[in-house]
């Protein structure tokens, strides 16, 4: 055989999946990927003409063995022998030199084509509704951008060298060994089968071990992932029992060691019969060789190289006889990344795009408008892949084993609202077909905020407050009627004339695991540390800058945990004011704020939100008495709206909720 590296090649080719094989794949997807290749085209021409040459030296090597043995040693010319000595030694020298250049290249190519596939499909994600994300899984949306784009690269360098180097080197290895001897060759070929028939049957259990090898391996990665997170130790140290997650651990741990030994025996195995198979040829070779050239019908040099030419045939014809799986393997990946980026945004970018106007007189706010909207939230086909709502399994050597089996789709619970704290169910977005009434969140939706007035949305769980504030920050596209900021439809805007315009802080601040000063900076990264300083005490975060160890330098930690639930909510408070947008959204901001707490950043909106339009979801008392109106939403409709003391007067459904949630408060 080649070596070690032709072996560990060869292994990996016939322990990946033959399932893949049968995939079809999209129409268009061979000239897509040579479409991706057309900018790397003379590297590509250069990579296989170093690989062409590569491959034709591996013949050269025995000639010149020959060569010194029948022209030097056997005549006893030493000249001879040490001019082809020398070139022998030459010979090294080029091929090492071919090696290198061909890794360059091939490192350049493949890199060059990872970074263009991720940075593509990155920002294609980047472009994907908030409900492509409330039902795509993260761990498979990663592997897209890892497991399958590694393995297309690798259909561009790994892949496709293989084949021509291996195509090139058993032409002209086969051909030189029939010239040298057409009995020993089509001898050796007799034993081919021995080996690769014994290799395919075996190659069908290397698969299935491998496969359940993933399993397991992704079985314990998740429970490991669950357990470390801040939230997941906290669980377990507050109700979980220590012993019982050691031993879950261990079961699972004991099932991948159980896997992994067999997976050791049977790759030892795979690599015996290969040395076997070897073996039995090299006997063949020097024992009919060797009998024929004690005979005269044989020079001594021409056995040596036939032994010689023998350990570079085996590799070459044993590689490419599974070759149509390595490259489908390759093509699959190439069209599971094409199937993301195949992935329309349900949201996109106004053709001619508008600016909004300039807020008139001193007062910042704009006018909010809902004209006649209604929603329903979009289906799993219209916004996400069903392959990327199932656990996303990745195969070894980055090669994506997911592709080859059906996934199995677990959606989400139906429920009409975020607010409830349910998953996003179906739709009736812009161009949708037809939903049943019960899907429908709002339902003809129709009240203006005037510019620098705070409107209070208050109602049952699943009302569609929330559903409210996804609309004007454009998170969704209502399904009919019009939502304005400014006068101005959103869907007209532009994407970052918006963002700059509407500010929103939810009930679960999400913080980046940076510094203090990183998670402010991306509201506003032009800020100076003096403007960070500001926002901090506006949002009464003054004491605990004077308790952090680094100042402004502070990391914060995984999503905040290093911080008081409290102060994550003023830190994210601080982000929004030093944004200092027109419409201010808050969705339950004060949730997790204390009475003292609460009342302090109370008063730093009040402050920092004059003359700014906002809209404030609400279960507190004092929050909703500071607002101009308050609409009173059931069933995705206003049902009441007025002031406080009004709506109390009208005694209807704000007058229930305030009795059974506001009054203890009060």
């Amino acid at each position: 055989m080649q070596g070690s590296s032709t072996a560990w090649s060869t292994f990996r080719s016939f322990a990946r999946d033959r399932e893949v094989a049968k995939q079809r794949l999209r129409p268009g997807t061979v000239s897509r990927v040579a479409a991706y290749a057309r900018p790397y085209a003379r590297q590509l021409v250069l990579f296989l003409l170093l690989t062409a040459v590569a491959g034709g030296t591996v013949v050269a090597t025995p000639l010149l063995m020959k060569a010194i043995i029948d022209e030097g040693v056997v005549p006893g010319n030493s000249q001879v022998v040490v001019a082809l000595a020398l070139a022998l030694a030459v010979l090294a020298l080029v091929e090492a030199v071919l090696t290198l250049a061909q890794r360059w290249f091939s490192a350049r190519i493949g890199e060059g084509l990872i970074f263009d596939l991720r940075t593509e499909v990155f920002a294609h994600v980047q472009r994907m509704s908030l409900a492509f994300f409330t039902r795509t899984q993260t761990g498979a949306l990663i592997s897209r951008l890892n497991t399958d784009v590694i393995g297309a690269q690798r259909a561009l360098t790994t892949t496709l060298s293989t084949v021509v180097s291996n195509v090139i080197s058993l032409v002209l290895v086969l051909g030189t060994m029939l010239v040298l001897s057409w009995q020993i060759t089509l001898l050796l070929l007799l034993l081919l089968p021995v080996f690769v028939v014994p290799a395919k049957i075996f190659g069908r259990k290397l698969a299935a071990i491998t496969r359940e090898s993933m399993r397991l391996d992704a079985e314990m990665s998740a429970l490991m992932t669950e357990r470390f997170t801040v939230g997941g130790a906290m669980l377990v140290k507050l109700y979980g029992r220590p012993e019982d997650e050691v031993r879950q651990f261990s079961d699972r741990a004991a099932r991948v060691r159980d896997i992994g030994v067999v997976s050791a025996m049977y790759s030892r195995i795979f690599f015996t019969g290969l040395t076997l198979v070897a073996a039995l040829a090299t006997a063949v070779v020097y024992g009919v060789g060797g009998t024929l050239a004690i005979d005269g019908a044989l020079e001594l040099g021409t056995l040596v190289a036939l032994a010689t030419l023998l350990t570079r045939l085996y590799g070459p014809l044993t590689a490419l006889s599974n070759v149509h799986v390595d490259i489908m393997t390759a093509l699959v990946s190439f069209d599971r990344v094409f199937e993301v980026l195949d992935l329309r945004p349900s949201i996109t970018e106004p053709v001619a795009p508008r600016l909004l106007p300039e807020p008139a007189g001193d007062q910042p706010g704009l006018a909010v408008q809902f004209d006649q909207v209604s929603f329903r939230y979009p289906r799993p086909d219209e916004v996400s892949l069903a392959s990327l709502e199932s656990v996303a399994v990745a195969e070894p050597n980055a090669q994506a084993n997911e592709a080859v089996h059906a996934p199995v789709v677990r959606p989400h619970p139906g429920g009409e609202d975020l607010s409830s704290g349910g998953a996003i169910s179906q739709a009736d977005g812009a161009g949708g077909p037809a939903a049943n009434d019960t899907d429908v969140v709002l339902r003809q939706l129709s009240f203006t905020a005037e510019p620098g007035e705070m409107v209070a949305l208050v109602g049952p769980s699943g009302a569609g407050k929330t559903t409210v504030t996804h609309l004007v920050a454009r998170l969704y596209d209502p399904g009919s009627g019009t939502v304005r900021l400014g006068g101005v439809d959103v869907r007209e805007l532009d994407s970052a004339s918006l963002r700059a315009a509407v500010g929103v802080v939810t009930q679960e601040a999400h913080l980046l695991h940076d510094t203090v000063a990183g998670n402010l900076r991306y509201a506003h990264p032009e800020a100076s540390d003096a403007e960070l300083y500001a926002a901090l005490r506006s949002a009464r975060l003054g004491s605990l800058l004077e308790e952090l160890p680094d100042g402004l330098d502070t990391v914060v930690g995984d999503r905040g945990y290093r911080l008081s639930g409290g102060e994550k909510q003023r830190l994210a408070i601080a982000r929004l004011l030093l944004k200092q947008p027109a419409v201010v959204v808050l969705d339950e901001a004060t949730a997790h704020l204390d009475a003292e707490s609460e009342q302090a950043v109370q008063q730093a909106l009040t402050a920092a939100l004059r003359g700014r339009t906002s809209l404030v979801i609400a279960h507190r008392l004092a929050t909703v008495r500071e607002a101009d109106r308050i609409l009173v939403l059931d069933g995705g409709r206003i049902v009441e709206q007025g002031t406080h003391e009004e709506l109390l007067r009208g005694g209807g459904l704000y007058a229930e909720l305030y009795r059974t949630q506001f009054a203890l408060q009060e």
